[in-house]
């Protein structure tokens, strides 16, 4: 079992980065530790900038360095600052387009006990709805590391949510079959395709495999990027489908199932159901607990699509 959170191989690429390129600066909410930023504070502290908890006053900040021809990162808990900092989310990244990265550690319901003051369901809806935003869900470290390579370099404003434990590998540090902007195909299938992001994209990869044991051709698809959203990619591999799947740590609303429907039903329309969180405070656990209780690990989703076709 994989024990190197995703938060870590940011640290470890912008480390990386920052050696060589010193406009790469990291800005924490009083958050370096649960960001896994403390080495890259240590190690370049002149590039590195405390804000507090102040999480509107952290992308202001970043916004104006950007500004500055410096290239933030600006590492904040995903539930803050997708809600607290969205006006400067809008205003001060993506309609000033200043080069901006925002990092939401601790997405979705990692928080766990701490409840939905914690919990960030509602980002990816948020952040897709802000015209100029990119927003991205790696689905593990090894995916992570290829993503963060390419922001140090690109220049835009992007909104990355990741988890805050330690994820099962969907990949191998060999076999990453990784292009920004495009979805990852873990699978072909002729019967259903199991889409997900970020921290489901590993229980439908292993779904599509309990599937095709019961002999139902499975196809699986990463979407680590929501926006832009690879409709080609999706389309392409749900072309033989007669059903499709999505699965998200997110509100039913705005998120990976949503924009899937909207994409099929304009193109190629077919049955579509979207598996996610509860429209309501989802129950007190740890992320493997919150999974299993609403149905969100292979298990869960290889016996919804067996009912969905039996029905």
């Amino acid at each position: 079992m994989n024990k190197i959170p995703n938060r870590a191989v940011m640290c470890e690429v912008l480390k990386n980065a920052a050696a060589h390129d010193k406009s790469i600066t990291v800005l924490c909410s009083d958050s370096r530790g649960s960001g896994s930023m403390t080495s890259f504070a240590d190690t370049y502290p002149e590039q590195f900038i405390e804000v507090g908890i102040a999480e509107q006053n952290l992308v202001s900040i970043a916004a104006g360095l950007a500004s500055c021809g410096l290239r933030p990162f600006a590492v904040s808990p995903a539930s803050f600052i997708s809600t607290r900092a969205y006006e400067q989310c809008k205003v001060d990244c993506a309609y000033s387009n200043t080069n901006v990265k925002l990092v939401g550690i601790s997405g979705g319901i990692s928080y766990g006990a701490l409840g939905m003051t914690h919990h960030s369901a509602q980002d990816i809806a948020a952040m897709c709805a802000i015209p100029g935003m990119r927003v991205y869900l790696p689905s593990d470290r090894h995916q992570t590391k290829k993503l963060f390579e390419e922001l140090v370099q690109d220049v835009g404003t992007a909104y990355i949510r990741l988890g805050r434990n330690p994820v099962e590998d969907v990949y191998t540090e060999d076999d990453v079959p990784f292009m920004m902007n495009k979805a990852s195909v873990l699978s072909e299938g002729t019967d259903v395709l199991l889409v997900g992001c970020g921290e489901t994209v590993k229980p439908v990869k292993d779904a599509a495999a309990l599937l095709r044991d019961k002999g139902i051709s499975a196809g699986a698809l990463d979407m680590y990027c929501l926006k832009p959203f690879d409709a080609e990619g999706l389309l392409s591999a749900a072309k033989s489908c007669r059903l499709v799947l999505t699965a998200e740590e997110h509100s039913p609303f705005g998120g990976l199932g949503s924009m899937t429907a909207q994409v099929l039903s304009a193109h190629d329309p077919k049955r579509v159901v979207c598996m996610a969180l509860p429209d309501a405070p989802v129950i007190t656990g740890t992320t493997a607990q919150v999974f299993e209780y609403y149905h969100l690990t292979a298990q869960g989703i290889a016996e919804r699509v067996c009912k969905e076709l039996q029905g």
